[in-house]
């Protein structure tokens, strides 16, 4: 059974960072391109990172340059480093598989509450 735990939100000051952390089991993850997602109140998810099986990164142009992923696949766990938070990065932040078929998942776990104030 597929689970995905996100941990590591709160809340922060604008300028300010969090690392979010993702524990994944019950799949390949070693094997599994990984992305991490937000929805912000009133609006739809929206994908901003992600991370394939060999490491390499991409970004939505929201964050490129303030948000870093990464992955321990020893640990089964993927990261989200965030920098510079912005009142806008306030949503609740989800891992999941990543794909160009993302908006048709139908698990997504707990995720993990942002909140950035000014």
């Amino acid at each position: 059974q597929v689970q995905l735990v996100q941990s590591g939100g709160g809340l922060v000051q604008t300028g300010g960072s969090l690392r979010l952390s993702c524990a994944a089991s019950g799949f390949a993850f070693s094997f599994t391109n990984m992305g991490w997602y937000r929805q912000a109140p009133g609006k739809q998810r929206e994908w901003i990172a992600s991370i394939t099986t060999s490491g390499s990164a991409n970004y939505a142009d929201s964050v490129k340059g303030r948000f870093a992923i990464s992955r321990d696949n020893a640990k089964n766990t993927v990261y989200l480093q965030m920098n510079s938070l912005k009142s806008d990065d306030t949503a609740v932040y989800y891992c999941n598989y990543y794909s160009t078929i993302w908006r048709s998942y139908a698990y997504w776990g707990q995720g993990t509450q942002v909140t950035v104030s000014s």
